[in-house]
């Protein structure tokens, strides 16, 4: 998909405007019973222990895949490492959740992963004759998964940092998959036993943004109700 296609967006995430206590307590009222309800089951089921990571890429379909597949599986967390090409993303292919994901900026490989090794992570990216298979992820306490770029993949930097490799089993001629395929087929496996393991603030700042995505005018709402 070209990148100035009239479908695609940048899905960038504004800062909550007040704290998520607030903003709950505002705009709770404001939507159904019914879509309250299916907010605080998806927030139960979320998960931070497990992060995908998108280096440098260039078809804005590939992101937005991913973008999906993380909140099918209850990611929260999409962290990009952005070199010659800015993350963006067809809406037409995200369905929407990029609104309801926490994307993470970052302007090179370095900086990514010193912060999620700084947050405790092991980071992982894909070779042929990878030492662990998707599965084995599932074990790991904190995980990122780097996907590298559709025609380079991940960098030699990225390769040089990351704390280990995994191998997605295959026994056909082919020896690579699309970058779509390979993250739904690793954040599923990955994702066992994992979701819902956020703590009770956690679960209130999910809450308030996905209260914040389903609301028409919610920060101006929010503002106005709390006197800013």
């Amino acid at each position: 998909m070209r990148r100035h296609h009239p479908n695609v967006v940048d899905p960038a995430i504004a800062p909550l405007p007040a704290s998520a206590d607030d903003v709950v307590r505002v705009l709770g009222p404001v939507v159904t019973e019914a879509r309250r309800a299916r907010i605080d089951a998806v927030a139960s089921l979320r998960t931070r222990s497990l992060v995908p990571v998108l280096e440098d890429l260039a078809d804005p379909h590939n992101g937005a895949a991913v973008m999906r597949t993380a909140d099918a599986f209850g990611c929260q967390e999409v962290h990009v490492i952005e070199d010659r090409h800015r993350f963006v993303v067809s809406h037409r292919i995200t369905r929407g959740t990029h609104h309801w994901l926490d994307l993470v900026r970052h302007q090179g490989p370095a900086a990514c992963m010193d912060h999620l090794h700084a947050r405790g992570f092991e980071v992982f990216v894909a070779a042929m004759d990878g030492e662990l298979g998707p599965d084995d992820l599932a074990r790991r306490p904190k995980v990122a998964v780097v996907f590298g770029n559709e025609h380079k993949g991940a960098s030699d930097e990225v390769r040089r940092r990351v704390d280990g490799t995994y191998r997605i089993p295959m026994v056909g001629f082919v020896e690579s998959l699309n970058v779509s395929v390979a993250s739904a087929i690793t954040l599923h496996a990955a994702s066992q036993g994992r979701r819902g393991d956020l703590d009770e603030q956690g679960r209130q700042e999910v809450r308030a943004r996905f209260l914040l995505a389903s609301v028409r005018d919610a920060e101006r709402i929010v503002r106005d109700a709390l006197g800013r």
